[in-house]
C-alpha cells in the first residue's frame, strides 16, 4: 500500500503526515508513506485544496486533516 500526503509544507500538511504515521503504526500494516510537496505532482492528482490524503493513487481526503482513527478506517 502506498499512502501519499499532498501539501506544500504547511502545519496542517505536517499534522496529516503525523496522523498517517500513527495510523500505519497502530494498524501494523506494511505501507509506504510519502510526502509530496511539488505543485505539479499535486495538481496531477486534480487536487486544488491541500492537505490531501492519497491511498494507492486514489484521492481520499482533501482540504482537511482526518484523525489517525479516521485514517485507519480509510486504509483498512
Amino acid at each position: 500500500m502506498k499512502i501519499q500526503i499532498l501539501g506544500t509544507g504547511c502545519g496542517k500538511c505536517d499534522k496529516l503526515y503525523q496522523n498517517a504515521q500513527q495510523a500505519i503504526s497502530e494498524l501494523g500494516t506494511d505501507a509506504e508513506l510519502e510526502k509530496v510537496s511539488d505543485l505539479s505532482q499535486i495538481m496531477a492528482f486534480g487536487v486544488m485544496t491541500t492537505p490531501a490524503l492519497v491511498v494507492d493513487g486514489q484521492v481520499k481526503v482533501t482540504g482537511k486533516v482526518p484523525s489517525a482513527d479516521d485514517i485507519k478506517q480509510i486504509i483498512q
